[in-house]
């Protein structure tokens, strides 16, 4: 005869088994999130010397098996971004490496745990440090030092030719690259005032406020000057963002973009971009640079300044999830295999030999 079960004990194997489905679903969804998180390419941290401190990188390559690859160093927008960019390049170097290249990219000074403070950097700063990291990686045996090239988002517009002035590149992606500062944060303003729906008041005090940041900043006031002028709120201006600001607000690439001429460039360009306008970026990049054919331009309709979706950027929440399930899927319609197409277009021709 079966002993009674209690029923304690019932209440516990039934709470158990009904468990049982959420477990299963949980793994599957584990499961989903690491396949759709993996990359076909290996990664490794590198550490590369540059003014008497260390770089903090990570070098994707490629796992086709051949010794040599070529190289795309990426050139970060602003803010304190990680080499990965917490992730968000994967897809990229994802697929660079599906057309037989490496990626490189290293953490901003002062941001996880790399030494120095990305804020005390100018634009030349740099580009110095863009162009170490190409000759370390010139010296390296499975990097092919004829095939070079540079990536570089937003800020790094004002970078990127700073850059091929000092070395030889190869080609350069620049993604929503500004051409003069002043306009830039001048357009960005507007833009979200719009955005926000703002009031005419409202509107011309923004702007008044703006045209007094641009007085103080001629006339090289201190951080101290700046708060006092505006009544005691920074509105979260820090004293390290005034002193960046103060050394790098009348960058202009228009007359750095001469040093690209000749050279592959695709400009990549987005129709919901309220921090950069893409008009003046266009038209400045094919007055400078459309003479001899080198330059191609890549608009997306569906995407912001990050080259995000737009229906995914506007939701926290669609954001996150995409990140986490389908994360190449975060991009433009077109955005990831048009970089691979312009990765794979430079590369007819040359020796594939492994």
């Amino acid at each position: 005869m079966c002993p009674k079960i209690q029923p304690r004990r019932r209440g516990l194997r039934i709470a158990v088994w009904s468990l049982v489905p959420v477990l299963v679903v949980a793994a599957g969804l584990l499961g989903v999130v690491l396949c759709q998180n993996t990359y076909d390419m290996d990664e490794q941290r590198v550490s590369i010397r540059h003014g008497g401190h260390t770089l903090n990188g990570v070098l994707a390559t490629p796992k086709d098996g051949r010794k040599r690859h070529g190289l795309i160093v990426y050139v970060h927008g602003d803010g304190p971004i990680s080499a990965t960019h917490d992730d968000g390049y994967k897809p990229m170097w994802e697929a660079n490496a599906k057309a037989g290249y490496a990626s490189l990219s290293w953490d901003k000074p002062g941001v996880a745990g790399a030494p120095g403070n990305w804020l005390d950097q100018s634009m030349d700063d740099r580009a110095d440090e863009t162009a170490a990291a190409i000759a370390w990686a010139r010296a390296r045996p499975d990097i092919d030092g004829d095939r070079i090239g540079l990536w570089g988002a937003s800020q790094a517009g004002w970078v990127l030719p700073k850059v091929a002035a000092k070395t030889p590149v190869s080609f350069v992606i620049a993604v929503s690259p500004a051409i003069n500062w002043l306009r830039q944060g001048r357009y960005n303003l507007l833009a979200e005032l719009r955005a926000d729906g703002a009031s005419a008041a409202r509107t011309k005090a923004e702007i008044a406020k703006s045209d007094t940041t641009r007085r103080l900043l001629t006339r090289h006031a201190t951080f101290e000057e700046y708060v006092t002028t505006m009544g005691g709120d920074p509105d979260g201006m820090t004293a390290d963002r005034w002193n960046f600001i103060s050394e790098n607000y009348t960058a202009d690439a228009t007359q750095d973009l001469r040093a690209l001429r000749g050279v592959p460039v695709m400009l990549t360009l987005a129709d919901h971009d309220i921090n950069v306008d893409t008009a003046d970026t266009e038209r400045v990049y094919r007055k400078v640079l459309d003479t001899g054919g080198a330059l191609t331009v890549k608009r997306y309709p569906d995407a912001t300044h990050s080259l995000l979706k737009q229906s995914i950027e506007q939701s926290g929440l669609k954001t996150t999830l995409t990140a986490l399930f389908s994360p190449r899927s975060l991009f433009a319609d077109g955005f990831l295999d048009g970089q691979h197409q312009f990765l794979t277009d430079l590369g007819r021709g040359t020796d594939a030999t492994p």
